[in-house]
């Protein structure tokens, strides 16, 4: 089963079923090897690792770079945060070619203007993307998609930004009839009344996924209640990586040793691990010739 058919099938599962952060391929390794079923690729937290905003300061081009690299170290499916599409319809379906060739399994984009601002700064009233254009862009989307187990998920941002239910229920009905695959529904609040409120309006009639970063006292069984589809640990990931790494660069520049570090962190033998050393090790005595062979004994 290829990776874009397995996201389709965790996104219309019956149950709710959970997508962990990852921002290069290490970490995306990491989330693999713990037991996740799919990777959320969050625009925050790659242009995070690469040491800028997330309002498009890092070009489409350099996060696919990172994409090449998260889904060649990995055999579960990704989904990207591709924001808005890094552009009108023109450049979203462009993205969803290249999203392919790299075997990445869906998209998200959200209905905000290019360039985009992380929803949790100054969320009140941001301006949200005309309807029409929107679902023209999901339309291309579809359109332009090969595999039709790709999935593009439409993100709507009326709740977080200020806009209210009715408008979150009629955009999320819109990219519905414009072909969307699941409707993300985000909110910023501490509890989880505004995804309740949407959920019993929106009555099942599409899958819907939920970003708990702010309502992350909910219990999840609550999210199997409302008849959730998928939950996404967005960024935590990159959040721990900092707070270690801020931790132990500032223990050492202190203590001007490493004495009382290495019991702190792994092992150089698990990053060899984690790289796959010993498959390359295998590689080389399978392909290399043996140490010490007469050169024209070679074939």
């Amino acid at each position: 089963m290829n990776k874009s058919t397995r996201l389709k099938q965790l996104i219309d599962s019956a149950k709710t079923e959970y997508l962990m952060e990852a921002h290069n391929g290490l970490s995306a390794k990491i989330v693999e090897e713990a037991g996740f079923q799919g990777i959320w690729a969050s625009g925050l937290t790659i242009s995070a690792a690469m040491g800028v905003r997330d309002n498009n300061e890092a070009s489409w081009t350099q996060v696919l770079s990172v994409l090449e690299f998260m889904s060649d170290a990995t055999s579960i499916p990704i989904l990207l945060d591709g924001d808005t599409g890094y552009g009108n319809f023109n450049n979203a379906r462009r993205l969803v070619k290249k999203l392919e060739q790299r075997q990445i399994a869906g998209v998200c984009i959200e209905d905000k203007l290019f360039p985009k601002t992380n929803s949790f700064i100054n969320g009140v009233a941001q301006p949200l993307a005309d309807i029409d254009e929107f679902c023209g862009k999901i339309k291309a989307m579809k359109d332009t998609q090969q595999d039709e187990d790709f999935t593009v998920v439409a993100r709507v941002e009326a709740l977080i930004a200020g806009w209210g239910q009715e408008e979150a229920l009629k955009r999320a009905e819109a990219y519905r009839q414009a072909g969307a695959d699941a409707i993300l529904m985000h909110s910023k609040k501490a509890e989880i009344s505004e995804i309740e409120a949407f959920m019993k309006a929106w009555n099942g009639r599409h899958p819907v996924v939920v970003v708990p970063t702010k309502y992350y006292a909910t219990p999840t069984e609550r999210f199997q209640e409302l008849g959730i589809s998928a939950v996404i640990w967005a960024n935590h990931n990159l959040r721990a990586s900092v707070e270690a790494m801020q931790g132990i660069t500032h223990k050492i520049f202190r203590e001007e040793s490493i004495m009382d570090v290495e019991g702190r962190v792994a092992g150089v033998d698990e990053i060899f691990r984690l790289q796959r050393a010993d498959e390359l090790q295998a590689a080389e005595g399978k392909y290399l010739p043996s140490p010490g062979k007469p050169a024209g004994d070679r074939p």
